[in-house]
């Protein structure tokens, strides 16, 4: 089963618990379950991360170079400022999508600008946590095209 590794950025750790009425009430491990139910129906297998460190994050996606067929990220706050995080992606060779729970560009300016998205294949804002299944979806699609 192609490998696509789910990385979540900072303070998703708190998701469900910080600011629910922007991100809603489900807990990260909520999604985990719920990414790992639909990979298990698409066919996919799933790593799925957290840190609240960007350079966590940088080897995770070093990591996925020689591990897995796609990413699935939420980079959170390092959307809006990490070029290291841009800079791995760049390095990785699979389909990328970014997901944000919230529309990013429904809030501050700041927040309307994504380095990520540079690399991604595909972004998924404003659907709450329904955009990591939503990316997964995409993913497999993505992943199935390149190996068919």
């Amino acid at each position: 089963m192609p490998l696509v590794f789910v990385l979540n950025g900072p303070n998703l750790n708190l998701l469900g618990l910080r600011q629910p009425e922007i991100y809603g009430h489900e807990t990260l491990a909520d999604v985990e379950r719920d990414c790992r139910a639909l990979a298990d129906e698409l066919g996919l297998a799933i790593a799925f991360h957290q840190s609240n460190h960007e350079g966590a994050i940088v080897d995770r996606i070093h990591e996925a170079r020689n591990e897995a067929a796609a990413i699935v990220i939420n980079p959170a706050a390092y959307t809006h400022t990490s070029v290291a995080i841009l800079d791995a992606l760049k390095a990785f060779d699979g389909p990328v999508i970014e997901v944000h729970i919230s529309n990013v560009h429904q809030r501050e300016s700041f927040r309307h600008h994504s380095y990520v998205s540079l690399r991604a294949d595909g972004v998924i804002a404003g659907c709450g946590t329904e955009g990591y299944r939503l990316a997964l979806r995409r993913v497999a699609s993505l992943v199935a095209a390149r190996t068919g």
